[in-house]
């Protein structure tokens, strides 16, 4: 391998080749069979899986999602419909921490192949098992099992039977859980993690004393998970409070006799194995191509990043510090150089040392994911809509014509308030103050829209939405206002937030960075001078010739800005009003348009009162460069468009926890991800929004404002630091905040299911100690048969019953079952103490009526074509024949409240499924 810098080869014995030669080995062992394995792959939206078995691909059934076995490589195919049916599609190869490097190199293959079949557009992903991105458990709401065994370690995939199980999993993470398999001994625990001990029929979950609400709730969701999907639903769960175990005697028996008795303290809590990722703001962008046999990594730019220094022909890797390796392939580039990028990048880090672990991501030109497109200072898709609401077709002679924005919609589609960043059309009602002695004074409304840099304001916006009353409360923040009125401001608007009941969005406004709402609210009348104040009595010093910079196409989108009265300052695109004590001018650039002019005019009405001359560029009369201190050059290239370029939103987790600002993204995010205990970012690009929810300390609370300042200043594309940060709270928020989210419900939160109410609904410790715990036919080591989640998939039976012969039966009073143990460190228990299985209602589920307890294997309905489908089976209604718990698995939702749903969710949502 090369560096360019220095024109020095790496070394030859650089063990990156490794991977490449088990590809080239097995890609010889490739059969048309083993090709056959792409014509079941589905190009319908959803997630399918495949484990690598005996070097070919073998499916993954839908029951198993989620269980991954350390010693297999597993391929995971995620793909997303949008609007207008276009697709974007994930592909994923996942490395078990003991699978074998012939597995590596066939998932790696098969990965780059599958590329190839799809047509060249999947980004591909490299997951490290521990080490797996926000993407990849993005689709894994639940959280990721890890699971013992696997081909590579000689083990079979078997968890014995449905009940005939004995294991502890080890929980951990807040957003993205993880659970790994321990040893079943009181030695794995430990006072800060979450431990499930599942023994088949019952699920005891122990949660560490330094454990928190937010870990805990994620633990009760993943041990559902388990009894729904591996147990049909037909096991009990029960907490067990570490530190108030005496609370619990009876599950505390169950733990004691699985576990022994606990010989001293439990463990004092470990940090995590993997600390989230700083945001790294060192990026370099290498070109890299072979020469003479050799790789050669060329490196093209540091940050900041342009798109301009993409070429089509050629690849590139991007190298965030070793943080993150991203790969881009241009449409161009030779299908050598397309089918190695992914070996490329596995070298590149062996090369650079980094760690084995480092995520890897492979795009094509055109499919760029957000993280990669954020990188760069400026971005823009092809054929991409801009500017509010308009969309600017170019054509040959660079005429930029634009549709005019309905501001009627915002309400009906919040997406288009979001993406517009606009609630309303500004109507609403508006009251302004500014500070003045620190405090608050009511400016005079004949004045409202005139902002002096010498000042600070608060501007509350209020307005109508779904008969409820809104409010925005703006703090804007002059240039030259003095660091004591700055402070000031933010104390105010704590004061105005407090008397309206926390109910105001808070939202930072930097002189010069207005957004568009604020703009809309003074209906083309915002006015920024440069300096002095508006205080009443206080005479602002005369400055001679003022010049005034006019942008906006309306009323919705106008402001004024005093800029320096001096010939550098005009520019060929905009409208500009020369003021001195003798005339005003309004000045029009040969760029501006009609539009541009028209608000123009209206504008100067407000700024002056004298006759306007006006002056078209390149006709100026002498008068006009004397004011402005003689003639000189200014900007004169016509712009096609100034308005930033669209970037998809992203979401983060803030934490100051470490004492390092860390941020995790939470990748493909919905509502449900807005944690109730967290402070979370969401990034638009135009504007920054800080998301409180009600439970969050105070102490993240009242560093977000820090947070969100330092996520700008350290982010890799030098982002302006005076993006708009808008601090919205849970309960409170807007359409411009709730338009990024899909199916936005406003009733989540209230009376939604918190960590204790969940507790609650799981079955009583009295019902749960009526378990029987039969050790003679527990295998805590693989052996057997059965074919577990996670495992390649068998052929499923047509039918599957719920209830009748399936269900336990409960022992009876006249013949006990005993309590037997293999382990002489497990102790039995005394016939008083023995247990017999039951099933709460909460545990038993019935089929529902209408299918006589008869139900079709998911496999069988998910992504298939209608001449795929079982006889009998009615295309547009397949989720009619799933299982209660299977429906719920799938839609996520009851029946009951499944039907309830609009039609255009319910397909939504069943296309989301693969049953529609």
């Amino acid at each position: 391998m090369m560096d360019s810098k220095n024109g020095k080869l790496w070394s030859k014995e650089t063990p990156w080749p490794s991977l490449r030669e088990t590809q080239d080995k097995f890609s010889k062992m490739m059969t048309d069979e083993s090709l056959d394995a792409f014509r079941s792959v589905s190009r319908k939206p959803g997630l399918q899986i495949w484990t690598i078995n005996n070097m070919k691909m073998a499916p993954v059934s839908p029951r198993g999602f989620g269980n991954f076995f350390e010693g297999d490589c597993y391929i995971v195919l995620y793909i997303v419909e949008h609007r207008g049916s276009r697709q974007s599609i994930d592909v994923h190869y996942w490395i078990g921490n003991t699978s074998s490097q012939d597995e590596q190199g066939a998932a790696a293959m098969y990965v780059t192949q599958l590329d190839e079949y799809l047509g060249g557009s999947p980004v591909q992903h490299r997951e490290v098992q521990g080490y797996e991105s926000s993407r990849f458990r993005s689709y894994f709401k639940n959280g990721l099992i890890y699971k013992k065994g696997g081909v590579a370690s000689g083990f079979h995939h078997v968890d014995t039977n449905v009940y005939n199980i004995l294991r502890l999993l080890h929980v951990k993470g807040r957003k993205n859980v993880t659970a790994t398999e321990v040893e079943v001994s009181w030695n794995s625990f430990n006072n800060g993690d979450i431990f499930l001990l599942d023994i088949g029929k019952a699920i005891v979950q122990w949660n560490g004393p330094q454990s928190n609400r937010r870990e805990k709730l994620k633990a009760v969701l993943l041990a559902q998970d388990i009894r729904d999907r591996e147990r049909g639903g037909r096991a009990q769960i029960g907490v067990v409070e570490g530190g108030d175990e005496r609370d619990s005697p009876e599950l505390m028996k169950i733990m004691t006799a699985v576990l022994g008795q606990r010989n001293g303290p439990v463990r004092e809590a470990t940090p995590d194995d993997r600390s989230e990722q700083a945001q790294n703001n060192n990026v370099r962008l290498y070109h890299v191509f072979e020469h003479s046999g050799n790789l050669v990594v060329q490196e093209v730019a540091t940050e900041p990043l342009t798109q301009d220094l993409l070429r089509s022909s050629d690849c590139y890797i991007l190298d965030q510090r070793g943080s993150s390796v991203m790969v881009w392939k241009g449409k161009q580039a030779s299908k050598e150089e397309r089918r190695e990028a992914l070996n490329r990048a596995v070298g590149f880090i062996k090369a650079k040392n980094y760690p084995s672990s480092t995520s890897v991501k492979v795009m094509c030109e055109g499919g760029e994911s957000a993280m990669f497109k954020h990188l760069f200072k400026s971005w823009r898709d092809k054929g991409q809509t801009q500017g509010l609401g308009t969309t600017y077709n170019v054509g040959k002679i660079a005429k930029v014509d634009q549709a005019k924005f309905d501001v009627m919609q915002l309400h009906a589609r919040p997406e288009l308030a979001a993406q517009q960043r606009m609630v309303d059309d500004g109507s609403g009602d508006v009251t302004v103050w500014r500070i003045e002695n620190l405090e608050l004074a009511e400016v005079n409304r004949r004045t409202y829209g005139q902002f002096y840099g010498g000042d600070c304001y608060l501007v509350l916006y209020s307005y109508q939405r779904a008969g409820h009353q809104q409010y925005i409360l703006y703090m804007w923040q002059g240039r030259h206002a003095t660091t004591d009125e700055i402070t000031a401001c933010a104390y105010q608007a704590v004061n105005v937030d407090n008397k309206y009941n926390g109910a105001p969005v808070q939202v930072r406004v930097v002189m010069g960075k207005e957004p568009r709402h604020f703009l809309a609210i003074f209906k083309g009348r915002l006015i920024i001078f440069e300096g002095g104040t508006g205080r009443a009595g206080v005479v602002n010093p005369d400055k001679g010739a003022r010049l005034f910079q006019v942008r906006g196409n309306d009323e919705l989108s106008t402001k004024a800005t005093e800029v320096q009265a001096r010939a550098s300052s005009l520019n060929t695109n905009d409208v500009f009003l020369l003021k001195t004590d003798h005339a005003s001018y309004l000045w029009y650039g040969k760029g501006c348009s009609g539009d541009e002019r028209v608000v123009g005019r209206a504008m100067s009405d407000v700024l002056s009162k004298q006759d306007k001359q006006v002056v078209m560029e390149g006709q100026e009369p002498a008068e006009f460069w004397v004011a402005l201190g003689g003639k000189g050059p200014y900007a004169s290239d016509k712009r096609m468009q100034r308005e930033e370029p669209l970037h998809s939103p992203r979401l983060f987790e803030c934490s100051n926890q470490t004492g390092r600002f860390r941020m995790t993204e939470v990748d493909d995010f919905t509502q449900d991800d807005l944690d109730e205990e967290d402070v979370m970012l969401l990034d638009t690009w135009e504007e920054i929004f800080l998301w409180v929810g009600n439970l969050a300390n105070q102490y993240e609370t009242k560093e977000a404002w820090n947070c969100a300042q330092e996520y700008l200043r350290t982010h890799p594309a030098r982002r302006d630091p005076d993006t708009p940060i808008i601090f919205v709270k849970e309960g409170h928020e807007p359409p411009t905040f709730t338009g990024w989210f899909n199916a936005w419900d406003p009733h989540k939160w209230i009376g939604g299911n918190s960590y204790e109410e969940t507790k609650k609904k799981l079955c009583d410790a009295t019902s749960l100690s009526q378990i029987t715990v039969d050790f003679s036919n527990l295998n805590k080591s693989p052996g057997g048969s059965y074919q577990a989640p996670g495992s390649p998939m068998t052929s499923p039976p047509i039918y599957r019953t719920h209830g009748g012969d399936l269900s336990p039966r409960p022992a009876t009073p006249t013949s006990p079952p005993t309590l037997r143990t293999q382990s002489p460190g497990l102790m039995n228990l005394s016939p008083s103490s023995r247990f017999n299985l039951t099933f709460t209602d909460g545990g038993m589920k019935s089929p529902s009526a209408g299918h006589s307890g008869k139900f079709l294997d998911p496999e069988l309905l998910i992504n298939k074509s209608p001449s795929e489908l079982p006889q009998g089976v009615d295309p547009s209604q397949r989720e009619a024949h799933l299982s209660d718990v299977d429906f719920e698995n799938l839609l996520g939702s009851s029946r009951a409240d499944f039907l309830r749903l609009p039609k255009w969710r319910q397909a939504d949502l069943k296309k989301k499924a693969g049953l529609f």
